[in-house]
Order: structure tokens, then C-alpha cells, then sequence
């Protein structure tokens, strides 16, 4: 059976082979095909640094399997705080696949561990922040709205917004 993580790198690599998206292997796991969540799939080099990472938030895709797909072969070309992959980069890649929960809204931050869960915060406008849970260096619910924050752009002193949380379950 086909890991996420593999799924992950075979649509990689066949996009940067063959610029086209991967078709879904006929030995995937059923749930890749019957399930839909939103996920993330975040790239690594070998020494841990950050090299992509794109997701999203609840399934835009038909299935689990085509939102991994879909997400790697962004997460390698697409993030815009790097270059695109280079095809030689691949194999030294650790790829990891986070599926996500459906996200909560919560009403206090206390309702928050940013080991167990991810945060999203919202503006009524739409700007949109989210961090991932159980991330190295984040330690508290604080870093955790302040780097959410930043990424969408929002000032929690004085904007208006709303926070949700949800689980994921990573695969490595």
C-alpha cells in the first residue's frame, strides 16, 4: 500500500517529469479515494529546514488522494517563499502529509495547545491565518496566533476576528 507521504512524491515527481498531474494509483488505500479533508503537505531538507508547504483547509478535491496530489505538486512549485523544485532535489526531500480535522470555532483562547491543536484565525473581511499544530520552536498559544496572524496580515490588537482549532493526523 501507497503511503501519503509516497502519493505525495510520485505526484511531485511526475509533475516535474511530465508537467501533468498524477492520475491516482490503482494500489492506494480505499479511504484516499472515499474520504475528503482539507490537508497540508509540507517539504524538508534533510536538515529540517522548511523547503514548501501548501494546503488546505477543508477538501476542495473529490478525494483524500487528489487533494495530496493536488497540494504536494503546489507545495514543490507554487509556495512562494521558494524556487521551484528542482527535480534533482526530490530524492533528498523528507515529506510529510498533515490531514486535517474539521475545524472548530472557539470562543477562548484557552481552548487552544498548540501541541495538539492548529489555529486559524479569521477577519470578517476574509483574511484568513493558519498554523499547524505540534510544530518545533512553538510553544505557546501566544507564538501560535502571533505567526497565524502575521501570515494573513492580521493585527489582533485591532482587528476584529475569530479563532477555530482542529487536529491533524500526520503522516510521515
Amino acid at each position: 500500500m501507497i503511503s501519503l507521504p509516497q502519493l505525495a512524491k510520485m505526484a511531485i515527481k511526475n509533475y516535474l517529469d511530465q508537467g501533468n498531474e498524477l492520475e491516482l494509483p490503482p494500489d492506494i488505500s480505499p479511504d484516499l479515494r472515499e474520504k475528503t479533508a482539507g490537508c497540508f503537505v509540507s517539504l524538508h531538507l534533510p536538515n529540517g529546514d522548511l523547503r514548501g508547504c501548501i494546503g488546505t483547509i477543508e477538501s476542495t478535491k473529490a478525494n483524500l488522494g487528489q487533494e495530496i496530489i493536488h497540494n504536494a505538486i503546489a507545495a514543490a512549485t507554487c509556495d512562494p517563499r521558494f524556487p521551484a523544485l528542482k527535480t534533482n532535489e526530490l530524492e533528498n526531500l523528507v515529506i510529510s502529509v498533515d490531514v486535517l480535522t474539521k475545524p472548530e470555532k472557539i470562543s477562548d483562547v484557552n481552548q487552544l495547545d498548540p501541541q495538539h491543536y492548529g489555529v486559524i484565525i479569521q477577519t470578517g473581511d476574509g483574511r484568513r491565518g493558519l498554523l499547524l499544530p505540534d510544530l518545533e520552536g512553538i510553544d505557546s498559544v501566544q507564538q501560535q496566533i502571533e505567526i497565524a496572524s502575521q501570515k494573513a496580515m492580521i493585527n489582533p490588537d485591532k482587528d476584529k476576528y475569530e479563532l477555530y482549532r482542529f487536529r491533524v493526523e500526520r503522516y510521515k
